[in-house]
């Protein structure tokens, strides 16, 4: 799903999401949870990652530039979520892009 439509399933909603990693967050009061924002062309996902998910999926979640995440959308007011399942490094997919250079340093 993309990022700009994640306004419109209703809280709970199983889905997907995909995109850059632009931010990893894990403050020391949060109780091992891991706070990733993800950047598609149509906006951005906030995620969460709780720590016995972080555990099963540690090396894409620290390492991966480019995640495909599944969850569970969590809704308070404005503010939506997706609390990760299943966290998947695709980084991979963006070597195939058309002129982009993996080892070019951005």
């Amino acid at each position: 799903m993309p990022a700009g439509d994640l306004v419109l399933p209703p809280n709970g909603a199983r889905l997907a999401v995909a995109g850059i990693v632009i931010c990893r967050q894990r403050p020391g009061t949060a109780k091992g949870v891991i706070f990733v924002t993800l950047e598609d062309e149509t906006g951005v996902a906030n995620i969460v990652v709780w720590a016995k998910t972080f555990e099963r999926f540690r090396r894409a979640v620290i390492a991966g530039r480019c995640l495909r995440v599944t969850g569970r959308l969590q809704r308070d007011g404005d503010v939506v979520h997706v609390v990760a399942d299943v966290v998947e490094d695709i980084s991979a997919m963006l070597d195939e892009l058309p002129g982009i250079d993996a080892a070019a340093p951005t």
